[in-house]
């Protein structure tokens, strides 16, 4: 069975989903297999967009797809699956389940695992991941040579469901940011910036009026709307480490073990331990980039995902 789920879309911005889902037909129609259409528009709006709109509005910076998957496509429409009587559900995800083990897909440009962290045990255990060994190269000309109609198809850059819909297009749409003040470390303004709201630490910003760059994020206050810059992105690391909330687990963490660490998607993998009674990481060296609040950190061993959380 083949399910288009239908997300929630903002209506002042043009969305994709009527052509997605007429390509999702074409591709059930071609695999000669029954087509339905799940509207989740709910819980995508719910799970998704409101917790987006409320991080961002907290100063802090969401990480949208990990609620994606986890009340969408591993919720909703896992749910959906169950009741309609499927043993199992099949998604694009670049993952794998080895020996029933969470892990990498085998293309590390494409693995995916570190959005699965949140996902519920239940629902990986009846998934399969039948791209998660292939390379994306590979997963193509497959496509091609099954005459599959989306093989040519573009990748999906946007937030989760919203397609050519980038997060900085949405913010400016719901947010409407003015430009503020930018200010060095000494507290000398340096510069302007086009939103507070809509910038996240460490990253790099483009100033108006400021001298020679590179410019980096490394405090914002989102009721002045004023940012703190610097030209130094790497930081060191809090002597409290790295602390997490909202943990999810599919394997027991032990303290005098060593993980790897990721904290944004293709971000650095870093090494460290995790102390599971305060759940914090405490990475080994410098962090190459800061680790942001909202965003998720997810431990490794090896290529398995242990779990994950949400940085505090």
């Amino acid at each position: 069975m083949g399910v288009f789920i239908k997300g929630w879309y903002p209506p002042n911005i043009h969305c994709t989903w009527a052509a997605d889902r007429r390509d999702a037909m074409r591709v059930a129609a071609r695999l000669g297999i029954p087509f339905h259409t799940l509207d989740s528009s709910a819980e995508y709006k719910k799970s998704v967009i409101d917790y987006l709109l409320e991080e961002y509005k907290a100063g802090r910076t969401p990480n949208p797809d990990i609620m994606c998957n986890r009340d969408v496509k591993f919720g909703a429409f896992y749910n959906f699956a169950m009741k309609n009587g499927a043993y199992c559900i099949a998604t694009g995800h670049y993952a794998q389940l080895l020996d029933e083990k969470l892990s990498r897909g085998n293309d590390r440009d494409k693995d995916q695992s570190y959005f699965l962290w949140a996902v519920g045990k239940d629902a990986i255990a009846k998934t399969l991941f039948p791209v998660g060994a292939l390379p994306k190269s590979e997963v193509r000309a497959l496509a091609k040579r099954f005459h599959v109609p989306v093989a040519e198809k573009r990748d999906s850059q946007g937030i989760c469901f919203l397609g050519a819909v980038s997060v900085d297009d949405f913010l400016r749409e719901e947010f409407h940011p003015e430009q503020g003040s930018a200010f060095d470390e000494s507290g000398k303004e340096v510069g302007k910036h086009d939103g507070a709201v809509l910038r996240t630490l460490g990253e790099r910003v483009t100033l108006t009026d400021a001298p020679t760059g590179p410019w980096y994020v490394v405090r914002k206050d989102i009721v002045k709307n004023e940012l703190t810059v610097s030209k130094e992105r790497e930081i060191p690391i809090s002597p409290n480490g790295i602390r997490i909330a909202n943990t999810n687990w599919f394997s027991s963490v032990a303290a005098e073990e060593s993980y790897e660490a990721q904290y944004r998607y293709h971000g650095p993998v870093v090494h460290g331990s995790f102390d599971i009674n305060t759940n914090t990481f405490m990475p080994e060296g410098t962090l190459p980039e800061p680790a942001v609040s909202g965003q998720s950190l997810v431990l490794y061993r090896g290529n398995e995902l242990i779990g994950g959380g949400i940085i505090s």
